[in-house]
């Protein structure tokens, strides 16, 4: 049972830890001290949700229909250029971490779920991946897999938000900001270009 958890808890961190918009987004909010227990609880409950959902057979259903993939190709890309290009903008104007307008609540659900859901490869990763791994190991075994993956879900979402939450301090310099809005820029503009090449 625990080697079958730990797999799934690996598989799960394995998948998840990999930079994308996501994890960028999360990074940021985390360094801008803006409601980042939202962020960091819809991320996780998000993954969770579609981990589960994969578990309990969707991933085929996704599989079956992959027009529903395309769909969400090209209107992750469209949405991680337009982040992108948003990040060089804001890299011109560097300013601290105090000097940044808040945005409110509702803006950062609104992108948290857009980089969530609008990305391809999430339903690849969580759903038909994570969930085709989990059922190989037969009915009930396979819930004791995804609650690892779940897990390990919690535990980079908390650690990354809090983790750069604890770093503001450090990181309040314009010229910081500057470069991690460049760098923010060039992986949304990549995983853009990504998904469109396919």
């Amino acid at each position: 049972m625990w080697s079958i958890w730990g797999t799934g808890l690996l598989t799960g961190l394995g998948l998840i830890v990999a930079i994308g918009a996501q994890n960028a987004f999360v990074l940021r909010q985390g360094i801008r001290r803006e409601h980042i227990a939202a962020v960091v609880l819809l991320c996780a409950v998000s993954d969770a949700v579609l981990i589960l959902a994969g578990t309990a057979g969707i991933g085929a259903l996704v599989s079956s229909f992959p027009q529903v993939l395309v769909f969400l190709r090209w209107a992750g890309a469209a949405y991680l250029a337009w982040f992108g290009i948003r990040s060089f903008l804001s890299a011109l104007k560097p300013s601290v971490l105090t000097g940044q307008a808040p945005r409110s609540k509702g803006s950062v659900i609104a992108t948290t779920l857009a980089l969530t859901f609008l990305n391809p490869h999430v339903y690849l990763d969580t759903v038909v991946l994570l969930g085709s791994v989990a059922n190989q190991y037969g009915t009930d075994a396979r819930w004791i897999f995804a609650s690892g993956a779940v897990l390990g879900s919690i535990l980079w979402f908390s650690g990354l938000g809090y983790g750069a939450r604890a770093l503001s301090g450090a990181l309040s310099r314009p010229r910081t900001w500057q470069v991690l809005d460049v760098l923010i820029g060039v992986v949304m503009l990549a995983l853009a270009v990504k998904l469109v090449l396919g």
